[in-house]
């Protein structure tokens, strides 16, 4: 166990080692427990979070408010387009400034290309903590959420386990390429044998892919890459399959959207789940795009396990939090 992390940034998934991880599990863990048997933990009492939002969340901003009042202390809601971030402020300035208003500050920006710069730029000047809410890069805390669901369902030893990370075909709109990139960072780590699925046009960053080949070199665990959903699904334990924007092709809206609309036929449905192992779980970081990029049937069916996936988010913030902010 680490147990000195007072003042760490978290904005790429390695900024944590395997061991610093497994710290912030261990005390999600014990959260959890308090949580669930109504014991009081103030840890921050007094603490203060500015929630620095260019990016609208649902489940990101209540789970950090719910987490900070939880926690004893108070987290700032606060929308770049309604303050004087959109006007000139720089992020120096707000690296100067709301480090020393809060103890921590939390970011989400998920511009491509400026987003993950953004928050590196916040944390070079700030004396609090930076935490990344998502980034065009990384989404650190959503990882952690599905590391510690994909533990409670299948133990602590995933060695050999497979996880599929695949694209999905989804109507809304070009998502952002981050939550694929951590899951292929993190999950080699701890003896996850990870396939990454996607058509051609929907590659993620190539030094993320290198890095990801890198770490499962390290931890000895498999990686590679197929552009077929079914055969990505094979025997796989976890299913990860989500919708992202074909970003490293084209960065044009109207473009991407012709790209995407090529592939609809790559949908997580019962069918492609039957391939995988019996007990697989399917998982999600929501929100989804309902019988477009996954069905309803195996949404709320018997291997979903979205609902506890969301639930966790709200553990290892308040874990990374406690240990960061105090």
């Amino acid at each position: 166990m680490q147990t000195f992390l007072r003042g760490r940034d978290l904005i790429s998934d390695l900024d944590f080692s395997k061991e610093e991880v497994e710290t912030v599990l261990d005390l999600a863990w014990d959260l959890k427990r308090k949580r669930a048997v109504g014991e009081p933990h103030p840890y921050l009492r007094d603490r203060t979070l500015g929630m620095l939002f260019f990016f609208s969340s649902t489940r990101t901003r209540c789970s950090f408010e719910a987490g900070m009042a939880q926690l004893g202390g108070h987290a700032a809601f606060i929308e770049s387009r309604t303050t004087q971030i959109a006007h000139g402020d720089t992020a120096k300035e707000i690296g100067e400034i709301l480090g020393r208003y809060f103890d921590g500050i939390a970011i989400r920006h998920c511009d491509w290309k400026e987003g993950n710069a953004y928050l590196n730029g916040v944390a070079e000047a700030s004396r609090a903590p930076v935490l990344n809410m998502q980034c065009d890069v990384y989404h650190p805390f959503q990882c952690l959420a599905d590391l510690m669901t994909i533990m409670e369902k299948k133990g602590r030893d995933l060695r050999k386990k497979k996880l599929v990370v695949s694209w999905a075909y989804a109507s809304s709109y070009l998502k952002p390429i981050s939550v694929p990139q951590s899951l292929i960072l993190q999950m080699p780590r701890f003896g996850m044998d990870v396939t990454l699925a996607y058509p051609e046009e929907f590659m993620l960053m190539p030094e993320i892919e290198e890095e990801a080949r890198a770490q499962a070199r390290r931890f000895g665990t498999g990686f590679e890459i197929v552009h077929d959903m079914e055969e990505a699904f094979r025997d796989a334990d976890v299913v990860y399959a989500k919708s992202w924007g074909p970003l490293l092709t084209t960065d044009d809206p109207v473009k991407g959207k012709e790209l995407q609309d090529r592939h609809q036929d790559w949908i997580t449905d019962a069918h492609k789940m039957r391939a995988a192992a019996p007990d697989a779980i399917y998982m999600h970081p929501l929100p989804a795009d309902r019988d477009i990029e996954v069905t309803s049937e195996v949404m709320d069916g018997p291997q979903s396990v979205v609902y506890d996936e969301a639930e966790n988010r709200l553990h290892v913030q308040k874990a990374t939090m406690a240990l960061t902010m105090w």
